[in-house]
């Protein structure tokens, strides 16, 4: 499996360039940056044999069969459909667009063509978050509701690494995207009713610094979300689930009961890598020809809600 990394020299990217490391038969043919010399430098580090500025390049290459976009969330729909009309797979990080619209031309484009599309809710592939969907599945749990914070301290416009960005971040179309997603997946419900207040609008960046979401299920399962960028402290965001038979606290690829004890996840998957199981998942999907988990058609549902979720606030204000 040959893939192109766009955005492979920012944070996610590399997070992916590290993953593809770990699958057997697959290799990373191209890279995509922003910036010739630093994409060049970045190719030549990592052993990659073509480099460009261009998507359209790497798209028209013959060593390349899949894409996987770590690009600018205003970029991700766009970029995704270019992919998909240029005859390549595609996994776009979350969010697939940052508005519905776009979304769902995404997901007709996808249609259309019949190719491997898929948004990279990684919450889905976390062993912390397989581990409760398994005992879901298995009718075992229940979840009653779900409390989430996303934290993050980013008065400035940085990225992981706390590098400058480019492009403005988002508390709602990008990080509630992660938590509106996993609700509906976990629970196998859509949401019924939902509300959002956001803090007021950094003045240079323009965005909500502070945000509180809620959920309902339709079987009633609730999920409150609170998401920020002026927590000083850990960042990052933690999940807890209270269920009908234990409450359990998630913590990116790590689980705990609700007494802080730790869960073993051992066998849970084949790697405790969230980013490395997904990346595996779009492969096999691509080699088995079939619709991944976390496909663009799967993951709509959350761009609806989202699209809810903004509609509240802007009625808010």
């Amino acid at each position: 499996m040959r893939l192109c990394v766009a955005g492979a020299s920012g944070a996610f990217g590399m997070k992916h360039m590290d993953a593809i490391a770990a699958i057997d038969g697959a290799t990373v043919t191209s890279v995509v940056g922003t910036k010739v010399d630093v994409i060049r430098q970045f190719a030549e580090e990592r052993n990659v044999p073509h480099y460009t500025t261009d998507l359209a390049e790497a798209l028209a290459r013959d060593d390349v069969d899949g894409v996987i976009l770590a690009t600018p969330t205003q970029l991700h729909a766009s970029q995704a459909i270019q992919c998909l009309e240029a005859g390549k797979h595609v996994m776009v990080e979350i969010p697939m667009a940052d508005n519905i619209e776009d979304a769902r031309k995404l997901v007709e484009v996808q249609k259309k063509t019949g190719l491997v599309a898929m948004a990279g809710h990684t919450r889905r592939f976390n062993p912390s978050h397989q581990w409760i969907h398994n005992k879901i599945q298995a009718g075992e749990l229940k979840i009653q509701q779900m409390d989430v914070q996303t934290y993050f301290f980013r008065r400035t416009n940085t990225n992981a690494k706390g590098q400058a960005r480019s492009w403005t971040d988002h508390l709602l179309w990008h990080h509630a995207c992660h938590t509106v997603d996993l609700f509906q997946y976990q629970t196998g419900e859509k949401t019924t009713k939902v509300q959002a207040m956001e803090g007021p609008h950094h003045p240079d960046l323009g965005i909500a610094m502070d945000m509180s979401i809620g959920m309902k299920a339709e079987n009633g399962a609730l999920c409150t979300l609170s998401l920020s960028f002026n927590n000083d402290g850990p960042f990052g965001t933690f999940f807890r689930y209270i269920c009908d038979n234990g409450t359990y606290i998630a913590r990116y690829d790590d689980l705990y009961d609700g007494n802080e004890n730790k869960i073993d996840l051992t066998g849970v998957a084949v790697s405790n890598n969230g980013i490395e199981l997904q990346d595996r998942e779009f492969i096999a999907a691509i080699r088995e020809g079939r619709e991944p988990n976390s496909s663009v058609a799967q993951c709509l549902p959350a761009m609806e809600t989202l699209h809810q979720l903004e509609q509240c606030l802007q009625a808010e204000s």
